[in-house]
């Protein structure tokens, strides 16, 4: 018997019981629509993840100050300006582009009869270019903003509603109060989508000269002023870990770091903080794809209960035809030709599932970009493939063992 006369007695086995092979599919359906959506879930996430850390800036390291992680020293000297400049010196950081500044004050900001309070931010006018972050209207800090201690002020669009009820409102020009001194809003950063990191657009923005004489004292021992952190951006992705290393090790000598675990600063690599969190969601993926698969377990055990039930039901059939002449191979072809039929029928669907899924999800959390990978799709049929054949391989092969003479006597 030919492989085309198989295929036509398989469809036909099957066409005789749609109602039954449809639901002996609907396991196949489920988990590879399962897989397909869970795994769209969990890369979006990792994309989501990545996004985010991306919008910090490119190649950026984050260094300020923080306590030892041994007990043996209680001072924290902090980070000065003066240390930020001898690291902008290619001899002392060659892998170093530039080094933003950033103090942070406390304070109470006011609009009319609308105030808010929280971190205001004083900052160097390089801010935008390592953090890769511009204002959306006006301008930001400058240098003679810098160098006249100007009481100029850029919100973010979330304080921009605090105090005008409506994040697309125009203040510029307006005069805000930060801590009872009056200062001019000349521009409104570009907005930024919520993230794990929290609310980035509640922020307001000074020069930094302002925020470190006429908002605070933060001189230090070496006559420069406190920083509270500093951005530093390196060369080039591939110099991440050397710029660190030459961070650290001025640093420590500044500081008069003796031993491991007396450093009274803390140096947070993006790439390897993206690259530790890039693990754990695609461990997260891997993990959600593996819950998807029980399903296709039960599914392929569903067919495989199916196929031994239609065996039984056909055993005078397979009596007839052993005794025309079907050999055992063409009775177990049969039979396994209408296995992987309905596992592919099951994949098939079960893809039009999970781009539902997918679709939904997209709809349901819009942050998350989800789309269907042809990976996915190839995974999932594959393994329903593989399914119809693992799982009718049995019930066909013992179809091809019984003997005609005792398949005809089945009642």
């Amino acid at each position: 018997m030919n492989l085309l006369e198989s295929l036509r007695i398989a469809i036909n086995g099957l066409l005789t019981n749609r109602l039954r092979s449809l639901l002996t599919t609907l396991g196949i359906i489920i988990g590879v629509g399962a897989v397909i959506g869970l795994t769209s879930l969990g890369r979006g996430v990792e994309d989501f993840v990545a996004a985010q850390f991306q919008g910090l800036g490119s190649n950026v390291l984050f260094v300020f100050s923080s306590p030892p992680a041994s007990n043996t020293r209680t001072t924290i000297q902090p980070i000065t300006t003066l240390e930020a400049r001898d690291l902008i010196n290619p001899i002392i950081a060659p892998s170093v582009r530039q080094i933003a500044l950033e103090t942070v004050v406390p304070a109470v900001v006011v609009a009319g009869s609308k105030s808010t309070q929280l971190a205001v931010s004083g900052v160097t006018p390089n801010f935008t270019a390592v953090r890769t972050w511009t204002p959306y209207i006006g301008e930001f800090i400058n240098q003679e903003h810098l160098d006249t201690l100007a009481r100029v002020a850029i919100l973010g669009t979330t304080v921009v509603e605090r105090l005008w009820g409506d994040k697309t409102y125009d203040p510029l020009g307006q005069v805000i109060k930060i801590n009872e001194r009056a200062f001019t809003v000349i521009g409104v950063m570009t907005d930024k989508a919520p993230g794990f990191i929290g609310d980035e657009n509640e922020v307001v923005f000074i020069p930094l000269t302002t925020a470190q004489t006429r908002m605070s004292q933060t001189r230090t021992r070496d006559g420069g002023y406190r920083v509270d952190v500093l951005h530093v951006q390196a060369r080039a992705e591939d110099r991440m870990e050397r710029a660190r290393l030459e961070v650290e090790t001025y640093l420590s000598d500044a500081h008069e770091v003796m031993f491991q675990g007396e450093q009274d600063f803390t140096i947070i690599n993006q790439s390897d903080l993206l690259s530790s969190l890039g693990q754990v969601t695609g461990i997260l993926t891997v993990f959600l794809g593996m819950i998807a698969g029980i399903s296709l377990l039960v599914g392929g055990i569903g067919i495989m209960n199916i196929m031994l039930v239609s065996v039984t039901e056909r055993t005078r059939e397979i009596g007839l035809r052993k005794a025309v002449g079907a050999r055992g191979a063409d009775i177990m072809l049969q039979f396994l030709i209408e296995s992987i039929i309905l596992s592919f029928l099951g994949g098939a669907l079960g893809v039009g599932l999970g781009a539902l899924l997918t679709f939904l999800g997209g709809l349901l959390v819009p942050d998350l970009a989800l789309s269907i990978t042809t990976d996915a799709i190839i995974l999932a049929t594959g393994v329903s493939a593989f399914i119809g054949v693992f799982f009718g391989l049995y019930p066909a092969s013992r179809a091809a063992r019984m003997r005609p003479i005792d398949a005809l006597r089945f009642e």
